[in-house]
C-alpha cells in the first residue's frame, strides 16, 4: 500500500474519532474515487496515481467554487472550500517559483533540442512539465506562463 494511502486512511480514523463529519466525509469520497480506480485498474495504485485524484478532485472543487459563487450560492461554495483545503493536504508541498522556472526553461529546451516549435511544443512542453511538477504546481498556471514563453 503506497504511503499516501495509508495517510489518507489515518485521516478518516482520526476524523471519526474526532466526529469532523465534514471531513469524514470529504476523506471518505476521496478513498471512494480511489478504491474505484483501483478496482478498474485492477492493480494497487502508487502514490503518483493517488496524487493525480487528488489533483483531479482538487480541480473539480475549484470549478464547483466558481460555478456556486456565479450562482450566488454562497454557502454550497464555502462548503466546498473547505473540502478543497481537506484535499491539498495530501499534496506534496509546493514547488517554489524559482522551482517553476527552472522547471519550464528546461522543459522547452528539452523540446526544442527535438526541434518541436509553435502549437505542437506546447503539448511536449507540458507533459515533461506534468510529470516534473505533479501535485506541487498548479497546471492551469503553469500553461499561461508556458504560452507567454512560447509567443
Amino acid at each position: 500500500m503506497s504511503d499516501l494511502k495509508v495517510r489518507i486512511a489515518d485521516a478518516v480514523k482520526d476524523a471519526m474519532r474526532a466526529k469532523a463529519a465534514e471531513r469524514l466525509g470529504t476523506l471518505r469520497f476521496l478513498q471512494a474515487a480511489i478504491k474505484q480506480r483501483e478496482v478498474d485498474e485492477r492493480k494497487d495504485l502508487t502514490d503518483a496515481e493517488v496524487t493525480a485524484i487528488i489533483e483531479k478532485q482538487i480541480k473539480q472543487r475549484r470549478e464547483s467554487i466558481s460555478a456556486f459563487e456565479q450562482a450566488g450560492r454562497v454557502e454550497t461554495a464555502a462548503q466546498e472550500t473547505a473540502e478543497l483545503a481537506i484535499l491539498k493536504e495530501f499534496l506534496p508541498q509546493g514547488a517554489t517559483d524559482a522551482e517553476i522556472a527552472t522547471a519550464i526553461d528546461a522543459a522547452l529546451a528539452e523540446v526544442a533540442a527535438q526541434g518541436v516549435t509553435g502549437a505542437p511544443a506546447m503539448g511536449k512542453v507540458m507533459a515533461i512539465l506534468k510529470q516534473a511538477l505533479a501535485g506541487r504546481a498548479e497546471m492551469s498556471a503553469l500553461s499561461a506562463q508556458v504560452k507567454a514563453k512560447l509567443s
